[in-house]
């Protein structure tokens, strides 16, 4: 029985491939193929041939593997052009929060219910950040440090699906900028944020030189 499973469904990802490489419309430079035969080469061949029909490759997204690339371009497909703006492409997916207001004061904000299957994948893929040392990795912690685990998942799903609207739409590269980068920046906005405030209240900061 479960070599017949096993059968069918290298077959249905067989006819998947083919179904895929139909729709290529470009040649996407992954880089170097690993090994023919090897695990790691038929994950290469399934990237090449989602980048392909995508133009881009979304697994370089930190946190998009290829089951989260292979359901996002399934329920959407690489053509975004029915969503206006990058807003109405996070609306539809419900990443966006509702503030509820009375009164013309705004009592709470969240994100409506949804079960669309892109915002599950990318609310997985904001999870699966917890330890990673990319740029991504750090927000996603730092989120963490200020709110709670479900608002800091919905908040890096929310960057992360705009992060795939450009990519689809604009055909731009995700580059990763790292953690040590990301944090660098935090401590200058913050030194920034810092003088500002200063500023407004009559002083002015400086830093304070250190002493080996």
């Amino acid at each position: 029985m479960y070599d017949d499973i096993a059968r069918h469904l290298v077959e249905c990802d067989t006819k998947l491939h083919a179904l895929l490489a139909d729709l290529g419309q470009c040649q996407v430079n992954l880089g170097k193929a690993p090994r023919a035969g090897s695990k790691s080469r038929q994950e290469f061949d399934t990237r090449q041939t989602l980048a392909n029909w995508a133009g881009v490759d979304l697994t370089r997204i930190n946190g998009l593997g290829l089951t989260a690339a292979t359901k996002i371009l399934a329920e959407i497909g690489p053509d975004l052009s029915r969503f206006a703006t990058v807003k109405h492409f996070c609306s539809w997916l419900g990443c966006v929060q509702a503030p509820r207001s009375e009164g013309g004061k705004v009592l709470s904000s969240k994100t409506k219910r949804s079960v669309n299957r892109v915002r599950q994948a990318l609310k997985m893929a904001a999870m699966s950040l917890a330890h990673s040392d990319s740029a991504l990795g750090a927000f996603y912690r730092r989120l963490c440090a200020r709110m709670d685990k479900p608002s800091a998942n919905t908040a890096v799903a929310h960057k992360l699906a705009r992060m795939v609207y450009f990519m689809l739409t604009r055909g731009e590269d995700f580059v990763d900028q790292g953690q040590q980068r990301y944090e660098e920046q935090q401590h200058q906005r913050s030194i920034a944020a810092l003088k500002r405030r200063a500023k407004d209240l009559g002083f002015v900061i400086s830093p304070v030189a250190t002493t080996v």
